[in-house]
């Protein structure tokens, strides 16, 4: 049984939307990452404190990313990664990586400036650069679904798993206010049943 340590609507959506899509099992174990204390069961996987973590019998890994292309390549294949031959792999691999490291990265200063830090600290430099830079590799999205419905082709892959979270981020956390063109990509994405269900699951054991 894969346990993930997340939920709600962190990164670990991804994971268990991953889950989700090749139908296997896995638990979901709530982390509250501003509890005064985690559970050490917790900080014996992930030491460093922070979420997405997996527990998959012996492994134990952390990142989103490398979460989903570790479960994709010992549980696959999958529709979900192209493989190296085939033509939409380069997008895949771009775009895969993109909503990460070159998008939702990016949201977290403005996250922790708008919501953590103190009122006097929370319009700044750095948190404006970033999201000026989202806003600027956004564009990379839009040009790609002006030509294909999902960001590797014509096929719905991991990639758009990335993505569609950090494009959620942005809206849900940062002000972002995306066009006709990405917000039909997001209800195409998240109109999935997997990811319907992932979200559920992300939730279970929640008071709200």
């Amino acid at each position: 049984m894969i346990t993930v340590w997340g939920g709600q609507t962190s990164r670990s959506i991804r994971v268990v939307w991953v889950l989700e899509e090749m139908g296997l099992p896995y638990r979901v174990r709530q982390v509250d990452m501003l509890a005064p204390e985690q559970d050490p069961e917790f900080l014996a996987i992930n030491p460093a404190d922070y979420i997405p973590a997996i527990q998959d019998g012996d492994v134990a890994m952390v990142e989103s990313i490398a979460i989903m292309e570790y479960l994709m390549g010992r549980y696959g294949p999958t529709p979900l990664a192209p493989a190296p031959a085939d033509p939409t792999f380069p997008a895949y691999q771009q775009f895969l990586h993109l909503g990460e490291a070159g998008l939702a990265t990016l949201m977290m200063p403005v996250v922790v400036s708008r919501f953590i830090a103190p009122e006097a600290e929370r319009d700044n430099w750095g948190a404006t650069w970033c999201l000026k830079a989202f806003q600027k590799r956004l564009k990379l999205v839009s040009q790609r679904l002006a030509h294909s419905p999902y960001l590797a082709g014509e096929a719905f892959t991991a990639a758009d798993i990335s993505v569609t979270y950090a494009l959620n981020l942005g809206q849900r956390t940062c002000g972002l206010t995306l066009g006709e063109v990405e917000q039909a990509y997001l209800a195409r994405t998240t109109g999935r049943d997997a990811y319907r269900r992932a979200m559920a699951r992300s939730h279970e054991g929640v008071n709200t």
